[in-house]
């Protein structure tokens, strides 16, 4: 990563001869009302005397979680262009190398390496890994939120249920001195503990979605990025709402047979 400083942006700006092209990101390009053809003055060193350039292409970088936040801007230069603004011809930092199809990453980083010294090959595979430590981090970090909220909640689910069950002691006291069987009325409020968990989940992934979308839209719009930074996907919903039925449906069966273990004349002297 280079810095550079941008001097000047004029169109038509007199030259003994024609300037070298650069590429300019569409978020510099916006903020200095830059267009394709005009003539930017850039240098590596405010000291130094600047070096014009002539604006041939608008570019849209791709976006990458590690840069997006930075709020750094992007310039393509050709690279003897670059080495000669820079004033160090000859000198990379990192570049990259496509490997014909059907070679081993493996083996050809082993035979680079073993050409010449001053320097060191990786697979991409190794250089993703490095960069991502940080997002790795913070995704065990959210998972370790998540399993806490799941704990939780369910927590939270059993004593509503429990409550909700010993709202209806006259209701299951009736059933049994009516003559229907206890896992009748184990059944009945286990569907009743099903429906409402099934409901919770419709509204659950209502609310999931507005947020994820509300989230996009404050945070693209707050680094100027077409960066996804919350994901809702079909295996996080069904994952959402298989744990959010079982979990309604364990709450309800604990909360029923703890219940139906008491005698139905208790349960009506309880609910009277």
């Amino acid at each position: 990563m280079v810095s550079l400083s941008l001097i000047i942006a004029v169109a038509g700006l007199p030259l003994a001869q024609p300037p070298a092209g650069v590429a300019v990101e569409r978020r510099l390009a916006e903020r200095f009302d830059l267009r394709v053809g005009d003539t930017v003055a850039l240098t590596p060193n405010p000291a130094a005397p600047a070096i014009p350039f002539a604006v041939e292409g608008i570019f849209e970088p791709r976006p990458d979680p590690a840069t997006a936040l930075r709020g750094e801007y992007r310039l393509r230069f050709h690279l003897p262009d670059l080495a000669a603004l820079l004033g160090e011809p000859d000198k990379v930092d990192r570049f990259g190398v496509a490997a014909a199809p059907g070679l081993s990453a493996d083996s050809v980083v082993k035979r680079i390496n073993q050409l010449a010294f001053g320097y060191r090959a990786y697979p991409s595979a190794v250089i993703a890994s490095e960069s991502s430590k940080t997002f790795l981090v913070v995704s065990r970090f959210h998972r370790a939120i998540g399993f806490i909220s799941v704990v939780a909640s369910a927590v939270f689910l059993l004593c509503i249920m429990l409550l909700k069950v010993e709202e209806r002691r006259l209701d299951a006291a009736v059933m049994r001195m009516i003559g229907i069987s206890r896992v009748t009325v184990f059944k009945a409020f286990v569907l009743e503990a099903c429906l409402l968990a099934v409901i919770g989940s419709v509204v659950g992934t209502g609310l999931a979605l507005v947020a994820t979308r509300a989230t996009n839209w404050a945070y693209q719009r707050r680094f100027d990025t077409t960066l996804v930074f919350a994901h809702l996907t079909p295996e996080i919903i069904g994952f959402g709402v298989g744990l959010s039925i079982l979990l309604g449906i364990g709450a309800g069966a604990l909360a029923a047979s703890r219940l139906l273990r008491v005698a139905p004349l208790a349960l009506w002297r309880r609910a009277g």
